[in-house]
């Protein structure tokens, strides 16, 4: 399972290159006959947790994808990360460069599959829980939990930007907003005000509409030194942070409606959710196929089979030299593979447990992970070439992973060093417990090598993996986490998101006041030169901390059946769904 990054995550200049592969019986220049309606069923590694994706702890791959099926926006990204507006959803225009100033207007078009039209309402409580403008709360500086005052929403992603603004100013009939910045905005392109439907958090909060909006277009902005809770807010973000998450489907379809061209018809726990034509969809990106079936299969030769058998005709598993040469092999299959914005990493927690306070630990810990090994297990069998991935920002191959490698100190996480970790320890034997994905075979084995080389240096290996670890990130339960991220591949709102004070994508408890500062200085920086060299101080600083340490970038495979056309490499978030509507089957 891999955690999203919400917004914007990386700064990334490029996409690195994708190779097509193709295992087809037909003529490579022959497209296949296309109609409308049918089914088409798609094999995803993990279920659906939750309607949303929005908070830290929804904030997972497959929600996010059940998300891009359901949920209309004012754009989406294009295979080559092309910022792609979709009109039919309602209009971005930036009315002024000092101060910026930018105007969201809904079409008449957009609604909600109960057949409540979407208007300035939704989006006020989207940049309400985006922006975190009514947060009063102050941390505590050792543990990074509220100590006064009240953090509303739980949003996964990063507040410092959209927080630049002022409060909306609704128009056009209650069918706009526009923000105005009182900086410039490095992400500004990337806002997408639009989130749950406030009727339905109204409702399930206790409190009128009326009341609703009231409170989001007159409360105060958030002072920490004069904190003063607003309860019609706070009702409002409680039920939004919990309200739709879900293992099952539940008996009122208000908590899964949809502003997209599917809804949710019916989930199998632990099996499958079929998702129907939204017939209230009035938008332009209208699929050709009536039903889309997701099956979760975690085991990606297991996917293999479901494709090889026809029980699938779309597959997204985990990537492997024995999963690729698997479907390679088959007829009337086409393989599509190439990189992705995806990394696995190791990450130490800093406010709890062993780690706290104690650097010479975090550094004996860090020279004992084998990240050769792992590498050499995972990924060169698919790519003989792979090497050690040594940023905590940049992907290889993209401007600035170059320059920060030069200095940022990976290399002296190359090879493992057990005698200068039994040095740092000075015969200590310190318990760390490492929390994992127990479903994922690559995370199994990274925590198994990892285990067995810092047992040799005197740490005690705790194995803390859960099938729920996804639910335990922050949670104090561990001292070290081994998960994926992936990015949607632009902006630079990731670096705050996660390695922020404040970020609500910060797990690890991390805080250092300059990476808070620098952080904070890339939002407001505008050239990509100066974006970059700003990343790479924050780099060094993070290897420097000891944070933690990349494993390796993922490499992708996506496969389908050739009864099935339209299905295009994707390298980000949105998975191979990320273009639905141009799927058909014949």
């Amino acid at each position: 399972m891999k955690i999203n990054r919400i917004g914007a995550p990386l700064a990334v200049a490029t996409i690195a290159a994708m190779a097509l592969v193709g295992c087809t019986t037909t003529d490579p220049g022959e497209e296949p006959p296309a109609s409308t309606g049918g089914t088409i069923t798609v094999a995803e590694v993990n279920e659906l947790t939750a309607f949303t994706s929005s908070t830290s702890d929804t904030n997972l791959d497959m929600n996010g994808k059940f998300i891009g099926y359901t949920r209309s926006s004012f754009f989406y990204l294009d295979e080559a990360l092309n910022l792609i507006p979709d009109t039919s959803f309602g209009t971005v225009e930036k009315t002024s460069d000092e101060p910026l100033t930018v105007k969201y207007t809904l079409a008449d078009t957009a609604s909600w599959s109960d057949g409540t039209a979407i208007t300035a309402n939704d989006l006020l409580l989207a940049w309400a829980a985006q922006s975190g403008y009514f947060d009063d709360a102050s941390l505590d500086p050792e543990t990074g939990e509220v100590a006064s005052g009240t953090r509303y929403f739980d949003y996964a992603g990063d507040t410092s930007g959209l927080g630049l603004a002022d409060r909306p100013v609704v128009g056009d009939n209650n069918m706009s907003i526009t923000l105005t910045y009182s900086e410039p905005y490095a992400d500004w392109q990337l806002v997408n005000p639009i989130d749950a439907p406030l009727h339905v958090v109204a409702d399930k909060a206790g409190v009128s509409v009326e009341d609703a909006v009231d409170a989001l277009t007159t409360a105060p902005r958030g002072d920490a030194a004069n904190p003063n809770e607003n309860a019609t807010i706070k009702a409002l973000a409680d039920t939004w942070n919990t309200v739709f998450t879900a293992t099952s489907l539940p008996s009122d379809s208000s908590l899964y409606l949809s502003s997209a061209a599917f809804v949710l018809d019916s989930w199998t726990p632990k099996q499958s959710i079929t998702l129907v034509r939204n017939e209230a969809y009035k938008g332009d990106l209208v699929p050709n196929v009536d039903t889309i079936v997701v099956r979760f299969i975690g085991d990606a030769q297991a996917q293999v089979t479901a494709l090889q058998n026809g029980e699938v005709d779309i597959i997204n598993p985990q990537a492997s030299a024995d999963t690729i040469a698997s479907l390679q092999a088959l007829d009337g299959v086409t393989t599509l593979t190439g990189d992705q914005f995806s990394y696995d990493h190791l990450d130490i927690t800093f406010n709890t447990g062993v780690f706290q306070n104690a650097p010479d630990v975090r550094e004996a810990f860090l020279k004992t992970i084998p990240r050769q090994q792992i590498l050499d297990a995972i990924v060169t069998p698919q790519n003989p070439e792979a090497q050690q991935y040594d940023s905590q920002i940049f992907f290889p191959g993209t401007a600035g992973y170059e320059e920060t490698i030069k200095s940022n100190g990976a290399d002296a996480y190359h090879e493992v060093d057990i005698e200068g970790a039994k040095a740092l320890l000075n015969g200590a034997t310190p318990t760390v417990r490492i929390l994992y994905n127990i479903n994922n075979p690559n995370r199994v084995a990274a925590f198994q090598a990892i285990q067995a080389s810092a047992q040799q240096a005197g740490f005690v290996i705790e194995d803390a993996g859960a099938e729920n670890w996804g639910s335990l990130l922050g949670s104090g339960t561990y001292d070290a986490s081994i998960f994926g991220w992936i990015s949607s591949g632009v902006g630079v709102g990731g670096v705050p998101q996660i390695f922020g004070t404040t970020g609500g994508g910060n797990y690890s408890g991390y805080s250092n006041a300059e990476v808070d500062r620098l952080a904070n200085l890339l939002q407001v920086t505008l050239d990509k030169d100066e974006q970059d060299a700003i990343q790479v101080e924050i780099d060094k600083l993070l290897w420097a901390d000891g944070y933690g340490v990349p494993l390796f970038v993922a490499p992708g495979v996506m496969a389908h059946s050739d009864s099935v056309s339209g299905v295009v490499y994707y390298p980000g978030q949105a998975g191979v769904g990320w273009n639905f509507w141009e799927w058909t089957k014949s």
